[in-house]
Formats: C-alpha cells, structure tokens, sequence
C-alpha cells in the first residue's frame, strides 16, 4: 500500500459542498482504504491505497457523490510531490511572506498555449507562477480582494485544481509521512 494525500476541492464547513470529515473517513474505511485521517473541515485527507492516483482521484469523487453529495473535484499526490511542490515555489525571500503564497494542486497538465496566455497577463501587485504541476499566487493583501484565485485558474486553463497554503501543505506532509 501506497500512502496518499487526497485533496477536495471546494469543501465548505456548510452549504451544497459540505463534507462532514467524521462520515468521509468513515465511508473511505468501510471501501478498504487505510490509515484514513482527515485534517480540518476544508477537505484534506491522507490514506492508504493500493490505486493508482488517477483511479484514486475517480474512486473518491465516486464515494463522496454516492455517500455524501457533492460533486467535487478531487487532487491526489504523494508527499514527495508535495514536498516538490513547496521546493519549486518561485516566491521565496523576505519580498515573499510565505503566508501570502498560495500552492495549487492542478489535476492534470494545462494546455501549454492557456498557461501562456494566462502568465502574459498583469495581476500586480499579485504575481503568478505556473509549471507542469502546479500554480503558484502571491497574493499580498486579503485573498477575498485579490484578482488571482483557484477559480480563475480553473476557468482561464480548463482543468480542475485545489490551493491550499504552505502550513496545510506542511501538515499533510508531515501525516503522510508518520509510520
């Protein structure tokens, strides 16, 4: 078994993308996964699994839908992917407060034309990063205000993604990687 961090996108505390953590470990437990622990109400989940990340990715969006309700995108990586992603954060440096940095899981590989079209233009004072597998916003003032988002990136590349921020990132690397 292989272990897994399966990230939600769109998980709300309430609403139409409710997620209660306590029944989503429960209904991924009963199907056979292990080890399932979820942190915090957003969606963050590591486990373990004989699947492949893509057949991951389809069996959770499946069991969610079914059990629970929302039809969510869902993003699977290893914490070597993860630990990747935090080491090739473009934003770095005291010009960069890493709580302003915001990482984003693509689920697949956007087409290289939209990344371009979407990299040429100005967000400033945002700034936006994109390589083969992942998103990087720096976002100085409040997220709520700011012009750069996950749904943007969703809409302007045409495929499904989640963000989080370093210290959840952190924090799931850190569980993936307790034995």
């Amino acid at each position: 078994m292989k272990t897994y961090i399966v990230l939600l996108r769109g998980v709300m505390p309430t609403g139409k993308n409710r997620v209660p953590m306590a029944q989503l470990r429960q209904v991924l437990t009963d199907v056979g996964f292990q080890k399932v622990r979820t942190w915090i109400q957003s969606g963050n989940v590591v486990l373990q699994s004989d699947l492949s990340p893509k057949e991951l990715e389809i069996k959770v969006h499946h069991l969610i839908k079914e059990h629970i309700g929302p039809e969510l995108a869902i993003v699977v990586r290893t914490s070597d992917e993860l630990r990747q992603m935090l080491d090739n954060n473009p934003f770095q440096g005291e010009a960069y407060p890493i709580d302003r940095v915001f990482f984003t899981s693509l689920q697949e590989l956007p087409d290289k034309e939209k990344v371009e079209e979407l990299l040429a233009q100005n967000f400033s004072p945002e700034e936006l990063h994109i390589d083969s597998t992942a998103g990087y916003m720096f976002i100085p003032q409040a997220h709520s205000s700011s012009k750069l988002s996950n749904n943007l990136l969703e809409r302007k590349l045409k495929v499904s993604s989640t963000s989080r921020n370093f210290n959840t990132i952190t924090k799931m690397i850190a569980w993936a990687e307790e034995e």
